[in-house]
């Protein structure tokens, strides 16, 4: 799919607020509404924009450490791994990375006992050879907004 400025400007304004009407981006932008909803139809349908969220301040939800979990897993079961590991509800990130480890996983927690649960769970899955956790100490940029 070819992108435009009109396409980036679009999703850019809709990174910063995905609340904002098609009138409201079409005003700010100086195109008719009727343009605005079409781009957006087409970003929507190229897979482009693949859903509407709210951005969440974890610490004021609770979730008071962030953890970088590095995995090594048997050949032939990183996949099946992966995808066990991306359904658990605190999981925000999974990749395939190279180098020592085959999976890095960011994690969010409550506190000390629920990431030490969480790790222990992690070493009773089969083919998991290892895993090395490292505790976020301070935030300094996290937000995933790209464009």
């Amino acid at each position: 799919m070819k992108m435009d400025e009109k396409d980036r400007q679009i999703l850019k304004l809709l990174l910063a607020d995905s609340r904002q009407s098609a009138r409201q981006l079409s005003l700010r932008m100086g195109l008719s509404t009727v343009t605005v909803l079409s781009r957006i139809k087409r970003l929507e349908d190229e897979k482009m924009i693949q859903g509407y969220s709210v951005r969440l301040d974890h610490e004021q939800l609770g979730y008071e450490l962030t953890a970088v979990i590095e995995i090594k897993t048997t050949q032939g079961k990183m996949l099946e791994i992966e995808n066990y590991i991306a359904k658990q509800d605190n999981v925000i990130a999974v990749y395939d990375i190279t180098g020592n480890a085959d999976t890095l996983v960011i994690a969010k927690f409550k506190d000390r006992k629920s990431l030490s649960s969480f790790v222990k769970k992690l070493s009773t899955v089969p083919n998991i050879e290892n895993t090395v956790t490292h505790i976020v100490l301070n935030t300094i940029k996290e937000d995933d907004r790209l464009i």
